[in-house]
C-alpha cells in the first residue's frame, strides 16, 4: 500500500483538515507526493516571479493558516518520479481525486479545470498539481 514520505506528511499538516482527510484516503490507493501546502510570503512571491503561480501574497489559498489548497501529484516508481509533462497521468489523478472528494463530500477544484465546466483546453493557466477547497456561503 502507498503511504506517504515524511516530507509530504509535513507539507500535508499545514493543510486544511478536509484536505488531510481527502488525501490521507487517496494514497491508500493511488501513491502521489505532496509538492506544496502552506506558502509564506517569499515562497509565494517567488512562485509568482517564475511564472508558477498567479498570484502575490497573500491572496493565494496556499497563504492562509491552515492552507486551502494543496499541491499533490501522482507518484511514479522509476525515475523521473513527478512528471508534470505526462497530462494524461496528471489528469487521471485528478479524476480519482475528485471522485474521492465527491464521495467524501469535500467541494474542491482542480487547477486544471478553474472555470469548472470540465472542459480542460480552455484554461489560460493550467496547474495540474493543485487542489483547493471550495467553501460555499
Amino acid at each position: 500500500m502507498p503511504q506517504f514520505s515524511e516530507n509530504s506528511k509535513t507539507k500535508l499538516l499545514t493543510c486544511h483538515p478536509d484536505l488531510q482527510r481527502l488525501f490521507n484516503k487517496v494514497i491508500k490507493k493511488r501513491d502521489c507526493t505532496v509538492i506544496s501546502g502552506r506558502r509564506g510570503e517569499d515562497e509565494q512571491n517567488e512562485l509568482l516571479r517564475t511564472g508558477f503561480s498567479r498570484l502575490a501574497y497573500p491572496h493565494s489559498k496556499h497563504n492562509h493558516m491552515p492552507s486551502l489548497a494543496v499541491d499533490v501529484m501522482p507518484y511514479h516508481d522509476c525515475e523521473p518520479h513527478i512528471r508534470y509533462n505526462d497530462i494524461e497521468s496528471c489528469y487521471n489523478f485528478i479524476g480519482y481525486v475528485q471522485g474521492i472528494a465527491d464521495y467524501l463530500g469535500i467541494n474542491i477544484r482542480s487547477g486544471a479545470d478553474w472555470d469548472f465546466d470540465l472542459d480542460f483546453n480552455d484554461q489560460s493557466f493550467i496547474d495540474v498539481a493543485h487542489f483547493e477547497l471550495v467553501i460555499l456561503h
